[in-house]
C-alpha cells in the first residue's frame, strides 16, 4: 500500500498564500507545483512545504485533507501547522 501526503504549501514570493494538497510523491509533486503545471498555484510560484504528514490509509489522507480545506482546519492549519 503506498503512503500518502497531506501537504501545505507556502508561496515564497507571495507569503500570504498557502496551497494544501494531496500526493503521493511529494519531491514530484512540489517540483510540478513549482512548474507551474496545476494552473491553479501557478501565478504564485515558487513555493515551499512548510508541512507534509504522511498516511497509510488514503481514505484517511483524503479526510485530513477535506479537513484542512474547511473552515476550522484552515484555522486549525495557521495555528498549528505553519
Amino acid at each position: 500500500m503506498k503512503k500518502r501526503y497531506v501537504y501545505i504549501l507556502q508561496s515564497i514570493e507571495h507569503p500570504d498564500q498557502f496551497y494544501t494538497g494531496l500526493a503521493e510523491n511529494m519531491s514530484s509533486r512540489l517540483a510540478a507545483h513549482n512548474a507551474g503545471q496545476p494552473s491553479h498555484t501557478a501565478k504564485f510560484k515558487p513555493w515551499r512545504v512548510v508541512s507534509a504528514h504522511w498516511f497509510e490509509n488514503p481514505q484517511v489522507a483524503a479526510a485530513f485533507e477535506r479537513y484542512l480545506k474547511s473552515g476550522s482546519g484552515r484555522a486549525f492549519a495557521a495555528k498549528r501547522l505553519r
